[in-house]
């Protein structure tokens, strides 16, 4: 257990009900918006499809947890096509980062060591980058940043982001 009262375990099928919780708690970020609701975020198969199956050969993903066991926060990687991208999508050999973790324990370093480890394990399986999809108004954006991510792409309120993985 680190100082944090957590610790980071892989990712397993077992995990599945759990990474779909952060799903929608990364999709629901903002608490000035109206919830998306469970049902609602995996009745959309653009949301859907980050979790739908897993794992599903290439997955990768990191758990914490806190000291009773009970896991607080997920990070987790995913390849999509061309023919069904992911909203941060880059390139069919790049899988998409997703990261949710529980509200009460946000600002905590979760996170931060949520996408620390999932990078680390993806460079160890050989992948040289990483992608993902935020919101500007989402301050993990700034955590992102932080942590490597640049800018390749801009919408109208988000950024795709990439992470280079050599030499981590």
């Amino acid at each position: 257990m680190g100082e944090g009262g957590y610790s980071l375990r892989a990712a397993t099928a077992g995990d599945a009900d759990f990474l779909t919780d952060m799903l929608v708690a990364a999709v629901n970020w903002d608490p000035a918006r109206e919830a998306v609701g469970r049902d609602r975020v995996l009745a959309d198969h653009r949301t859907a499809h980050y979790v739908e199956g897993w794992p599903r050969p290439g997955d990768l993903g990191v758990v914490a947890v806190e000291a009773g066991g009970r896991p607080v926060g997920a990070a987790w990687l995913r390849l999509f096509g061309p023919d069904d991208p992911g909203y941060g999508f880059v390139s069919g050999d790049v899988p998409e980062l997703s990261v949710g973790v529980l509200p009460s324990w946000r600002g905590r370093g979760v996170g931060r060591a949520l996408v620390g480890e999932v990078a680390r394990r993806a460079a160890e399986a050989g992948l040289t980058r990483i992608c993902l999809s935020v919101e500007r108004a989402n301050r993990a954006r700034r955590l992102y940043a932080a942590e490597g991510f640049t800018t390749v792409g801009s919408g109208p309120d988000s950024d795709t982001m990439v992470m280079v993985l050599r030499g981590r």
